[in-house]
Order: structure tokens, then sequence, then C-alpha cells
């Protein structure tokens, strides 16, 4: 199975911790759409949230994007969706320079089925 990121915004903006929800359930939602096509889905602030929350919300900005970026190397393309974000669209930029796809909407994702 074929990795592949869903990178959306988070914290931008300055974001609380209801619209931090909001458009992490999108991205889960995404994510959800995409194994459905055949893809393994990985969202690097899953990934990143459990470890900030053991070392501290001031550690956030040390964590977030470093860990994010990492797990989003290896992935096969990457989903970019919602708004601004200079994090996701650092995530695309690694994608993309690995010679990954990069789709912009979850129908234009292939199915691997």
């Amino acid at each position: 199975m074929k990795r592949i990121a869903v990178a959306g915004p988070y914290s931008t903006g300055g974001a609380d911790a209801e619209l931090r929800a909001a458009r992490l359930a999108e991205m889960n939602r995404a994510a959800l759409a995409v194994f459905e096509k055949g893809w393994a889905p990985v969202i690097g602030v899953n990934i990143a949230l459990p470890v900030i929350e053991t070392a501290g919300e001031e550690r956030f900005a040390e964590i977030m994007q470093p860990l994010s970026n990492a797990v989003v190397a290896d992935c096969a393309a990457i989903l970019r969706i919602g708004g601004p974000s200079q994090g996701a669209d650092e995530e695309v930029g690694i994608v993309r320079a690995n010679g990954g796809a990069v789709y912009r909407a979850i129908e234009d994702v292939p199915d691997l089925t």
C-alpha cells in the first residue's frame, strides 16, 4: 500500500483549540477517503500531537513541523487540503522535491484498489 500524506492548516492564524480540532477532523475525514481509495494515509499532526502532549505545549513549535516534515518525506504523494498554511505548504514542497505527486482534491487522488 502506498503512503499518502494529508496536509492542511492546523494552527495557522493563531487558531484556538476548537478551530484546531475542526481542522484536524477535516484532515482525518480526507485520510479516510484516500484510505478507501487504497492508500495508506498519514497526517503529520496526528504523529506530532502525542509527542507534544508528553513534552509540553511550550515545545509545540520545536516538535510539530520537524516531525510532520519527517513523516511526509517518505510518502509517494500528498493531498493538500484547506486554506493557507505555511507548514502544509512546506510538506508539499518536501513531497514534490522527492518526486511525489501533489493532489489538491480527493477526487484527483487515483484509486489504487
